[in-house]
């Protein structure tokens, strides 16, 4: 039986303005929980990190959770990372109106409590098809993060290691307890 619900565009979204946290998958709007603390301090301190190494070598733009990044056109798809990093080279000319278009070149996923590992994963799959070159699964119960590239096989870090990802973020290091074990 044929859906019924009409398909919407990434511009009829952003159109809609607040209508609370949602994303766009193939043309239907995905309503979204807000996030919890421990998720909201986690994805905050990846931010702080990743910010303060890319302006200081002027690498590109980091964006926060809300920005929206169109994935896919016919039906679209506008997803939003917890964190995300787009190089100097990708960014178009001038100010950026609206959703960016395409994957950032990094996008960083904090896991929820209710979050499905097949949606999760699900996701990374939009996120690299969509032209992402990493994704980062970050779940704070397990103090881990998996970093997934296309064409190869996560790498895990946890606890007390050293997180690197190139050729992504050239040279740039993360200590797992800096994000974990951040004092405010």
């Amino acid at each position: 039986m044929p859906s019924t619900t009409k398909l919407i565009t990434a511009e009829e979204l952003l159109d809609m303005g607040d209508i609370g946290p949602c994303e766009l998958v193939n043309g239907e709007i995905v309503m979204m929980t807000p996030a919890g603390a421990e998720h909201g301090d986690v994805a905050l301190e990846i931010a702080y990190l990743i910010k303060a190494f890319v302006k200081s070598r002027r690498l590109g733009k980091v964006y926060a959770a809300e920005t929206g990044f169109t994935l896919k056109r016919n039906p679209d798809t506008t997803r939003g990372a917890d964190v995300a990093f787009v190089s100097k080279k990708r960014l178009p000319k001038g100010t950026l109106r609206g959703y960016f278009p395409g994957a950032p070149d990094l996008a960083v996923e904090v896991v929820s409590p209710g979050d499905r590992v097949s949606k999760v994963l699900a996701k990374v799959d939009e996120w690299l098809e969509g032209g992402a070159t990493s994704v980062w699964v970050v779940d704070p119960p397990t103090r881990s993060i998996e970093v997934y590239r296309r064409g190869s096989q996560p790498i895990r870090y946890k606890d007390n290691e050293m997180l690197s990802d190139e050729p992504t973020l050239p040279s740039f290091t993360m200590k797992l307890t800096d994000v974990f074990d951040a004092e405010d």
